[in-house]
């Protein structure tokens, strides 16, 4: 059982993009002493972590990690496999951009920090309501991630369970949007494109950048994502 006066520490899955800076934000809000961790696995680019290793500092979390592993070995995704372009329009059903069993083995990572540290807060900036339809944002897979944590795991085997917070999962992308700024998010800062350049400019074309851009407008916010000159969703 954790005391009263113990710290509430939390591990925080960040990606660099929009929800996961907002989620961190959050969380410290609320009290928590953050880790952060991102994950290089063999995406289209490394802006997302620079972005993130920013954030992590900025926003006031304890550590940051970037784990590497390669996903790209698997491939199955347009956001790890080369060969598949990233779509530029919209689609029904699961899109390419999905990659299979992403979320399952960053929460793995992320769990087995949480043990290291005796963290008993995970956050993830997963959501399902502006979204793409990826199967592993569901609440259903968050609920079903947290019992297998409690059941796999030392800590949670002797009494100190693991909590999975969500706490963006039911708010429109406007609402995030909102909640980031409440809470003092840079947006500026974040990449949320699949196919941002090195300097971390936006696409504009993609279904992360249409989604963040409809996000602003609903929220009734001056969008400040970099986008290329030559491809701008704003257009």
């Amino acid at each position: 059982m954790q005391l009263n006066n113990e710290p509430r520490l939390a591990v925080v899955l960040l990606s660099g993009g929009l929800d996961s800076a907002t989620t961190l934000a959050w969380a410290i809000a609320q009290g928590y002493e953050c880790h952060t961790i991102s994950f290089n696995y063999g995406q289209r680019h490394a802006a997302e972590l620079l972005a993130a290793e920013r954030l992590s500092r900025r926003l006031g979390a304890l550590t940051h990690r970037v784990v590497t592993i390669d996903l790209a070995q698997m491939g199955g995704s347009a956001l790890t496999d080369a060969s598949i372009p990233v779509p530029e329009t919209e689609s029904s059903g699961i899109p390419l951009t999905y990659v299979p069993a992403r979320n399952t083995v960053f929460l793995s990572y992320s769990l087995a920090l949480a043990e290291v540290l005796t963290a008993r807060h995970i956050f993830i900036g997963v959501n399902a309501v502006d979204y793409s339809g990826y199967p592993d944002c569901r609440p259903e897979f968050i609920e079903a991630f947290e019992k297998m944590a409690n059941l796999a795991t030392k800590a949670g085997v002797e009494g100190q369970s693991v909590k999975i917070h969500a706490p963006l999962q039911f708010l429109s992308k406007a609402e995030i949007i909102q909640t980031g700024m409440r809470l003092g998010v840079d947006f500026s800062q974040t990449v949320s494109c699949y196919q941002a350049d090195d300097e971390g400019k936006a696409c504009g074309v993609c279904d992360a950048c249409r989604l963040r851009h409809e996000g602003f407008v609903q929220a009734g916010v001056a969008d400040p994502t970099h986008y290329t000159a030559a491809k701008n969703v704003t257009k």
